[in-house]
């Protein structure tokens, strides 16, 4: 069996991505892991945990092996200011994008088979002057990707997002024909592709209460949302909806669904998280490259501390090894 690279980021530094990359690499994995980050704060987390972890330096003629426990081949990327977990400094939000830089373009070029993504903090990488608006924009961004679609896992439960990080008042303009056949049409593409499901079921939320019953609460559903299902029903897609959102997650519904499209971030991923808080998966669609993240924020608060769980990140990274493993055979 072909072994998969998997590349780890570590995020925000004064976050818990340093601990729970390290939780990771203290077991053995079916992958070939690597990491970039900075090897002197990583090897000040490790002793701060407790954690007994070798850090070695990663080349790219390193032949693809699966990962030992205790051992974690780093490519080196230095900080700008030292760290103080649970301190937020803007000095290292440039650090911060350069590990997501280079672990996109080792993917890029097929080094990697995938990365998986530990929590940034988007507020202090835009305290340092940068556009960030999130991981799922950036990589979009960084890989020349028009439309990526935002979805999250928790077991057989698949929540995708029509829209992102947008205020509430500008999701309806952001919600038109155009872009939710293309944000279908991807979603489709990789749960056969990704989950390897032959005949995804797809189940579409409404944006109105009642999925604007009838017209008396909002006409996106008549106007918008409907004509671009039809359309994709008329190509074979099995899609159902738009369905109110308040009972589209009861058990019948679900058991026919393999997938759903919320209108807008908080319509779906409070369902979802409150399903499978600290064993979800973000994962983005559409990009020409693999990459799976965790469900939660830095968690400052916990950082060096050894309460962090890293439960999301394994499944993350589980999602990913399993993944590549499907599309190398």
């Amino acid at each position: 069996m072909t072994t998969p690279k998997i590349i780890l980021t570590c995020g925000e530094p004064a976050g818990i991505g340093p601990d729970i990359v390290l939780a990771v690499a203290a077991k053995t994995w079916p992958a070939h892991l690597i990491c970039v980050s900075d090897r002197d704060m990583l090897g000040a987390r490790a002793r701060q945990l407790g954690l007994d972890i070798t850090l070695t330096d990663y080349t790219s003629t390193d032949s693809p092996r699966a990962h030992v426990a205790g051992e974690l081949p780093l490519v080196h990327i230095p900080l700008h200011s030292p760290v103080i977990p649970g301190c937020l400094n803007p000095d290292n939000a440039g650090h911060v994008l350069a590990t997501l830089d280079y672990a996109v373009e080792l993917c890029r070029v097929g080094e990697c088979q995938g990365m998986v993504t530990a929590p940034v903090q988007k507020s202090v990488i835009n305290d340092a002057g940068f556009a960030f608006s999130g991981h799922t924009e950036f990589l979009a961004d960084a890989t020349d990707t028009e439309q990526v679609v935002m979805m999250l896992t928790a077991g057989d439960l698949r929540v995708a997002l029509a829209t992102t990080h947008l205020p509430l008042s500008e999701v309806p303009r952001a919600i038109t024909k155009e872009r939710l056949e293309r944000i279908i049409t991807i979603l489709h593409q990789d749960l056969q592709a990704k989950f390897g499901i032959e005949d995804p079921r797809i189940t579409v939320l409404g944006l109105n209460p009642h999925a604007g019953e009838g017209g008396h609460l909002g006409h996106e559903e008549i106007e918008v949302i409907t004509p671009a299902l039809e359309l994709l029903k008329a190509k074979g897609l099995a899609l159902v909806g738009p369905l109110p959102a308040d009972t589209a997650f009861n058990p019948e519904v679900r058991e026919n669904t393999d997938a759903y499209l919320a209108m807008y971030h908080d319509q779906g991923l409070p369902v979802l998280k409150y399903a499978g808080f600290g064993d979800a998966v973000n994962i983005t669609l559409g990009l020409p490259i693999l990459r799976t993240s965790v469900d939660h924020g830095t968690a400052l608060s916990l950082a060096g501390t050894g309460n962090a769980s890293a439960s999301s990140l394994e499944a993350a990274l589980s999602l990913a090894i399993d993944s590549t493993l499907r599309t190398m055979q």
